[in-house]
C-alpha cells in the first residue's frame, strides 16, 4: 500500500454520532531545557464506524497520541471524552472497564505475544474477560471456532500451537480474530502491516474493513503510510512536530493537502510512472 495511491474505499456511508474526543490534548515529557512537547493541544472527535487515520513521520507524535487514548500515558493538559463525559480511568476497575471498549492491534505480531501461551490461551483469555468463564467446554471451543473462521482460519489447525510457530500473518489474524471476540467500540491499528509480506496485506486490511461493516468498529490507523490512509479512511490526520497540521476526508486531505506538511509527504509517495530520485545519487 504504499506506492501508488488508489480508489478509496471507505465509500459515502452514514457515520454515528462522536464517542470519543479529546480537548486541547497535551502530552509533555522532561523539564525546563530538557522538556519536550509530544503532543500539542490537539483536538480530535471519533464517530462510531468511522475509520480514521493518523499520519505522520517518526516523531510527529502519532503514538504517543494513540498511547493517550488507550489510556497506557497520561496527558499533561487537556482532556479526553468518553460517550459524552469526562474519561475516568483513575482505578484498575475503571480502566478494565475502559479497556473492554478499547483495544489495540500493533506493529510487531511476534511481540505481541506471549511466547509460553498457545494460541487456545490467547483466544480462551478473550472469553474470560466477557465474563462467559461459566460456558461449557464445547461452547468456548465453538467460540473460537468461530472467531478464527471470520479471519478465514481454521481453529482446528491453529490449536495446540504456539505463536513461533505461526507466520506473522496468522499472528495478525488471530489478533484480529481476538477483536472479533472481544467486540470493542474503538480499535487503534498501530502500523499494523509494516511487518508482515506485501501478499498478506492486503487481506489483512480487507479483515479490518469487516470488523467495521459487520460490527460497526471505530478504527483508528497509525501509520506514515498515504496510501493506506487513502484507501481505507472516512478521515483523516495530519500531524507533524506534536500538532494536527491538516484534518478532513480522505478525498479532502489526500486529493486537495492545504498544509505543506501533507504536501510534502504526498511528494514522497513513490510513483511507478515517474522516474525515481535517491539522494545517494545527487552528489555524484
Amino acid at each position: 500500500m504504499s506506492g501508488e495511491i488508489t480508489v478509496n474505499m471507505s465509500g459515502n456511508r452514514q457515520l454515528g454520532e462522536v464517542f470519543l474526543s479529546g480537548e486541547q490534548l497535551l502530552r509533555e515529557f522532561g523539564h525546563g531545557v530538557n522538556k519536550t512537547v509530544a503532543v500539542n493541544k490537539v483536538d480530535f472527535g471519533f464517530r462510531r464506524g468511522e475509520i480514521i487515520s493518523i499520519v505522520g513521520e517518526s516523531g510527529s507524535g502519532k503514538t504517543t497520541l494513540a498511547k493517550m487514548i488507550l489510556g497506557l500515558l497520561s496527558p499533561t493538559g487537556g482532556q479526553i471524552n468518553f460517550e459524552g463525559k469526562p474519561r475516568d480511568i483513575s482505578t484498575l476497575a475503571k480502566r478494565r472497564l475502559y479497556w473492554q471498549n478499547i483495544q489495540a492491534i500493533f506493529q510487531d505480531p511476534y511481540s505481541t505475544y506471549n511466547i509460553f501461551n498457545k494460541v487456545d490461551e490467547v483466544l480462551l483469555d478473550c472469553i474470560r474477560l466477557q465474563g462467559e468463564g461459566h460456558l461449557s467446554k464445547e461452547e468456548k471451543y465453538e467460540k473460537m471456532r468461530y472467531a478464527c473462521s471470520f479471519v478465514n482460519l481454521k481453529f482446528d489447525e491453529m490449536s495446540n500451537k504456539y505463536p513461533f510457530e505461526l507466520s506473522g500473518g496468522q499472528m495478525q489474524r488471530i489478533m484480529i480474530a481476538r477483536i472479533f471476540m472481544l467486540n470493542p467500540k474503538l480499535l487503534i491499528a498501530d502500523e499494523p502491516t509494516s511487518m508482515i509480506d506485501a501478499c498478506s496485506r492486503a487481506t489483512i486490511l480487507d479483515m479490518f474493513l469487516k470488523l467495521r461493516d459487520e460490527i460497526n468498529m471505530t478504527i483508528v490507523f497509525i501509520t506514515h503510510d498515504m496510501g493506506l490512509a487513502y484507501y481505507l479512511s472516512d478521515t483523516v490526520y495530519i500531524m507533524e512536530k506534536g500538532l494536527i497540521v491538516e484534518r478532513g476526508t480522505a478525498d479532502e486531505v489526500i486529493l486537495n493537502p492545504q498544509a505543506e506538511y501533507t504536501k510534502k509527504l504526498l511528494g514522497d509517495v513513490p510513483k511507478l510512472y515517474e522516474p525515481w530520485e535517491f539522494s545517494v545519487n545527487k552528489n555524484k
